[in-house]
């Protein structure tokens, strides 16, 4: 900026760094966004701090682009059901790791309610489409509710919670003309190359479950055990289906679309009218509780899979699905998760993007269903609640004063009132000390698993998965298909070399690799675990 004072003699002359053009990121409020990558954190690895004022303002406002549908997972189906806990892991009682009653207590089944669902599409969407699925329980347990929030698939696309808002929003339709299109999903991906590993999944015929009773949920975080002793370790669940796993090529996916866009809900639900229950079979993988610099990537990294070679698979409980809802809407569209749900015994660990979710799923809850979401009969517990918060919209409790003074709804008092629960355990105490940062995570080790995954899928799974790229990628501009070759060249060679090739020939066969669709040879899914 130059300025002249009268007579034309130059005054002053700056360049002003900090004047910003139209097209720079701001927030709600005009702040510059300087860093819309990282939350702000303790060290690299968390946990995330709450004066993360522009993450929490953009996920506040992230949870309610949609009245009243889901902004995720509408689509969905569900069934009542219980788990019990086999009681040992690894020989061992389950009580050396946990003193979580609902898996210490093998006396007890635990009622369950199971909501799966797809992720982008909305709430009429055809079940066929490509996209991650939901795999949410929630358990009723002696202690209060646990919801244990997860996917068919075991990571995911990004590590950090300030992410989350603007991948969803390249994956939905383009706001102007409300179209799927693969462009801007391929455009925030190919800048995210922390992606790779579950654009790997997704494009294979992992990407698409033959239906919710055949395919793996899983809690895709690392999560914490804390036992008696207050000792905490790291642990990962999976969800392994009795009936076998079963995906679905591209083109048995579209078959079945064009005759039933509902299949999958109604696979659910006829199963357990004609009493074929299905069942569940839940192991678990836990490590100590800290950084692992033996490993070339972070255990908290829910980008990364644990392989199971290295850390192994226990077998410690059994979840079955007998009941079907009575009313749609009154379970399955109102039953409420949060990752922040968990009961005495369970705890979270300092996956930023599991912190990031813990805020989220609440808030949006309430914001969907209402304030008090958790006084619906899907969402109540199945134990006594007695607690001084009330008021808001469709407070519908009658049993105000019933067991203690109803003039006081505050604690402490000495007139009565509820009274704090005796602790059951030593308290969980990590020592955490850090620099407050906005960084990524030292680890990263983008395209490793991501190769690693290629390498694992059998034959017929690898030559999907490239049909499918090259489809989806061939009508997404140059640059954009660059980069994510070389991404995919990273990760393995011949993984780019394949995509690239039918890139390149697309305009004359789009499908280089025919890929085996007997249906025979599809049911042996492949272990990439």
């Amino acid at each position: 900026m130059i300025l002249y004072i009268e007579g034309g003699t130059k005054l002053k002359e700056e360049h002003n760094e900090h004047q910003h053009s139209d097209d720079t990121l701001t927030n709600r409020q005009g702040h510059p966004v300087t860093d819309n990558q990282n939350v702000r954190t303790v060290g690299n690895r968390g946990p995330t701090t709450l004066e993360n004022y522009d993450f929490l303002e953009k996920i506040s406002h992230f949870d309610r682009e949609r009245i009243p549908e889901r902004v995720v997972h509408a689509r969905g189906a569900g069934a009542h059901g219980y788990f019990e806990s086999y009681g040992t892991i690894n020989g061992e009682p389950l009580s050396k790791y946990t003193r979580a009653k609902v898996f210490t207590n093998i006396e007890k089944q635990t009622p369950v309610f199971v909501r799966f669902s797809t992720v982008v599409h909305g709430g009429h969407s055809p079940e066929t489409l490509r996209d991650p699925r939901g795999f949410a329980i929630k358990f009723y347990t002696e202690d209060g509710n646990w919801d244990l929030v997860g996917n068919n698939l075991k990571i995911f696309f990004i590590r950090d919670p300030l992410k989350f808002p603007d991948m969803v929003h390249s994956f939905k339709p383009d706001p102007v003309t409300n179209l799927q299109d693969p462009e801007r999903m391929f455009d925030f991906l190919c800048q995210t190359p922390e992606s790779m590993h579950m654009v790997t999944f997704l494009f294979s015929p992992w990407g698409i479950p033959a239906n919710y009773r055949e395919m793996q949920g899983s809690g895709v975080h690392a999560y914490k055990w804390v036992n008696e002793e207050g000792k905490g370790h790291l642990v990962k669940y999976h969800w392994e289906p009795v009936q076998g796993i079963k995906n679905l090529s591209q083109k048995d996916a579209d078959q079945i679309q064009s005759m039933n866009f509902n299949h999958a809900t109604q696979d659910l639900y006829e199963a357990i009218e004609r009493g074929d229950y299905p069942e569940w079979e839940l192991y678990v993988q836990v490590i100590e509780d800290h950084e692992h610099p033996d490993l070339d990537f972070d255990p908290l990294d829910p980008t990364k899979l644990w392989y199971k070679d290295k850390f192994p698979w226990h077998k410690v409980g059994k979840m079955v699905l007998n009941k079907n809802p009575e009313n749609y809407f009154a379970e399955v569209e109102q039953v409420a998760f949060g990752t922040g749900v968990l009961v005495d015994g369970l705890d979270f660990s300092d996956d930023k993007l599991l912190q990031g979710r813990t805020f989220s799923y609440s808030d949006t809850q309430r914001h969907r269903v209402g304030t008090n979401y958790l006084q619906l009969p899907i969402n109540k517990p199945k134990k006594h609640v007695a607690t001084n918060q009330s008021g808001g919209q469709m407070d519908y409790r009658t049993d105000f004063g019933k067991e203690q003074n109803p003039h006081v709804n505050y604690e402490p008092s000495l007139m009565g009132g509820l009274k704090e629960a005796k602790n059951p355990g030593k308290e969980h105490e990590p020592y955490v000390e850090g620099n407050l940062k906005r960084e990524k995570i030292s680890r990263e080790n983008n395209f490793g698993q991501a190769g690693e995954t290629y390498r694992r899928f059998n034959d017929w799974e690898r030559s999907e998965l490239i049909n499918n790229l090259v489809s989806a990628l061939s009508t997404c501009r140059k640059e954009i298909q660059d980069r994510m070759v070389e991404h995919f060249t990273q990760c393995d060679e011949d993984y780019g070399r394949r995509v690239a090739e039918g890139l390149k020939n697309a305009g004359t066969d789009n499908r280089m690799d025919e890929a085996v669709t007997n249906a025979e040879q599809m049911g042996h899914a492949s272990d990439p675990y």
